[in-house]
């Protein structure tokens, strides 16, 4: 299947969507699924096939809709001396999200094929990362794909308090700066709720993908 092959309607009995199941974890494969809306969210064992998925709902954050709670606020002045960079660290960034523990899972949804596909497209330049530094010091980090005008987040990971969200917020300042209006989340959690997020439909979501593939921002470097 190459970037321009066109894939299956999500599945209208599944909840989350299932468009494919298949081993299909190829660069290529992985680029072409996130420029029609699909992503792949394997259920962290290598030995089962990944599902490709286009939920019914989807996580956006408009970045006019950004709330900063005042907590976050205080903690953005204290973290002044805390250094942010973009791409900088991808290996090891994807590598502490593998490993970070998630709160009613037993393992993670990052197995290593994952790994493998995105680690390949961040080096042709479709998969980015945000790091944030204490000292020499990785403290926390986020991943995510932008292959169509559209950042869509993947995972973070923080050793301190707070740090993801310092990410997030370091990397809506470089996308806004660069035209960006928005992100994808995926999924919405209370974390981003507080931020706001809100859902939209898949149709909803599927018409912003378009005009943002329409209008091709550059988003990095």
């Amino acid at each position: 299947m190459n970037a321009d092959s066109p894939w299956p309607p999500p599945d209208p009995r599944d909840p989350y969507g299932l468009v494919a199941l298949d081993f299909d974890l190829t660069p290529d494969r992985v680029a072409s699924a996130y420029r029609h809306g699909i992503f792949p969210w394997p259920d962290g064992d290598a030995a089962n096939p990944i599902p490709w998925v286009c939920p019914a709902r989807r996580a956006i954050l408009d970045f006019t809709d950004l709330h900063l709670p005042k907590s976050l606020r205080k903690l953005q002045q204290k973290s002044a001396p805390l250094r942010r960079t973009i791409d900088t660290a991808f290996e090891a960034v994807i590598a502490a999200c593998a490993a970070a523990p998630r709160r009613g899972q037993g393992g993670t949804w990052i197995i290593p094929p994952m790994v493998a596909a995105y680690t390949a497209l961040h080096r042709r330049g479709a998969v980015h990362s945000v790091e944030l530094w204490d000292g020499p010091d990785l403290v926390a980090g986020l991943y995510g794909v932008a292959v169509a005008g559209v950042f869509c987040g993947e995972s973070m990971f923080t050793r301190i308090d707070g740090g993801s969200k310092l990410c997030l917020l370091h990397l809506i300042e470089h996308l806004r700066a660069r035209g960006s209006t928005w992100i994808d989340l995926q999924q919405l959690t209370p974390h981003f709720a507080l931020l706001g997020a809100r859902e939209i439909s898949r149709a909803d979501f599927l018409r912003r993908l378009a005009a943002a593939r329409a209008a091709a921002l550059p988003l990095f470097p």
